[in-house]
């Protein structure tokens, strides 16, 4: 019952140096911060913007395979009509050969207009788009769920450190009751002369460092919260506590994935893949096309007494056929530089791979260390509080002296700080086990 109540205590005393009446603020789970995260962290906004534009870039590499319709329209006047040489033999039969004369041809006024028709029906560059789009899309996916486990790491990070200030806090509040207490029955005992002035003032001291140490984690604590709210998305005005009690969980509770590193470079691999069967089928396979014009061409002449405007009609449709025979050795040096990077991919991919199994199992093997140090520490300072009661209750009854009094002290905040340490060790251990098991991240 002690400890409860000295555990509220501390809490209101949280509450008093934020400046809020504890009616105010509001207690946020963790889950809860996440989810407000995923809603309005700005980072998070820009990458579903980004996966967005991903979906867009898809239909547009699609969107090549549409028939493409052109409208052409052309006017020339020709200030001076244009020269041809024709054989003189066209004017004069009996001209000799090997002798031409220049004529002009055509009139001043040139009109066109036609409408064009363009369709793929195969072409080895669209399809080849087409799938690295799509891949495209899936990498921009997972870049997502890669800003998604950063933004949830950093809250996860920032909460638990919360949390820690605010056991720091309990433990602090809990020290400056004993240390005041102790502060009275020293000054009792300085009045009876059963006690020194240094030793008042010793105590006194001690008073002012817990104090000052409450002050300092007070200030950590909110800067720590304001950095929760940036990261939540919130305005800095809100009020927000966290929950008092650190959940422990054990690691088989995480079922194991590929994290989303693996699943990142695997693929990018994918796509080098992808751009590496367009090279080669760009190389070797030609482009077939449909094609078709329908339009007119005008003809005018403007002077007295033979001006006229006239229009003819013309039109086609047709396949175009492209293949190429030789391009400087610049496709082979791309094939090349592609298969050099996918190898290299593939090196990084076994490599993550690897390393991702012995950080689970290091994390692992952290978590057991912790819990049980969380165990014994816990009994460690229930057995340290203890020597402090009976140490003081000797030192009222003359038995023992106040050094003995504030070494029990020290061994206490000692266990307190352990414990910490212990707690803030698994905290990190569980949190990197979710992150390499692929279960920190909630964008699947």
């Amino acid at each position: 019952m002690k400890l409860v109540s000295t555990y509220i205590r501390s809490l209101v005393l949280i509450l008093l140096f934020t400046g809020v009446n504890s009616l105010q603020a509001q207690v946020w789970t963790l889950q809860q911060c996440i989810d407000t995260a995923i809603v309005q962290n700005k980072n998070l906004q820009i990458g579903r913007n980004t996966m967005l534009i991903s979906r867009q870039k898809e239909k547009e590499a699609k969107a090549n395979l549409i028939p493409k319709l052109t409208g052409n329209a052309e006017y020339k006047y020709f200030i001076e009509l244009p020269y041809q040489y024709m054989p003189l033999s066209t004017f004069n039969p009996m001209a000799p050969e090997g002798q031409f004369k220049e004529a002009q041809f055509g009139v001043p006024h040139n009109i066109n207009a036609n409408l064009q028709l363009s369709m793929p029906l195969y072409n080895p560059q669209v399809y080849g788009a087409i799938k690295s789009t799509k891949i495209a899309s899936e990498l921009s996916d997972l870049q997502y769920q890669k800003s998604d486990e950063q933004i949830q790491f950093e809250i996860s990070n920032l909460y638990y450190n919360a949390q820690i200030l605010n056991h720091q806090l309990v433990f602090i509040d809990s020290n400056l009751t004993n240390a005041d207490r102790l502060l009275k029955n020293v000054q009792l005992l300085n009045e009876q002369l059963l006690a020194k002035e240094t030793d008042v003032s010793k105590v006194k001291l001690q008073v002012a460092q817990l104090t000052a140490q409450s002050e300092t984690i007070g200030n950590k604590l909110e800067q720590v919260l304001n950095g929760l709210k940036l990261a939540m998305g919130v305005p800095l005005e809100e009020i927000i506590q966290v929950e008092p009690t650190i959940t422990y969980r054990n690691a088989d509770d995480y079922p194991v994935s590929p994290s989303v590193d693996i699943r990142l470079m695997k693929a990018k691999n994918r796509l080098l893949s992808s751009e590496l069967s367009t090279l080669n089928r760009s190389r070797f396979l030609p482009s077939l096309h449909i094609i078709g014009t329908y339009g007119a061409t005008g003809f005018g002449y403007d002077k007295q007494p033979n001006d006229f405007i006239k229009f003819h009609q013309f039109g086609f449709a047709g396949m175009k056929l492209s293949y190429p025979l030789f391009n400087g050795t610049v496709t082979q040096r791309k094939i090349n530089q592609k298969k050099l990077e996918l190898k290299n991919g593939e090196l990084q991919a076994d490599l993550l791979a690897e390393q991702n199994k012995v950080q689970v199992e290091n994390a692992k093997l952290q978590r057991v260390v912790t819990e049980r140090s969380i165990k014994t520490t816990i009994e460690q300072i229930k057995l340290a509080q203890t020597i402090y009661e009976q140490t003081v209750l000797q030192q009222q009854q003359g038995v023992a002296n106040l050094t003995e009094v504030l070494l029990a002290d020290n061994a206490l905040r000692e266990a307190q700080q352990t414990y910490l340490n212990a707690v803030i060790d698994y905290l990190k251990a569980d949190l990197e086990l979710k992150k390499q098991t692929g279960n920190i991240s909630s964008a699947k």
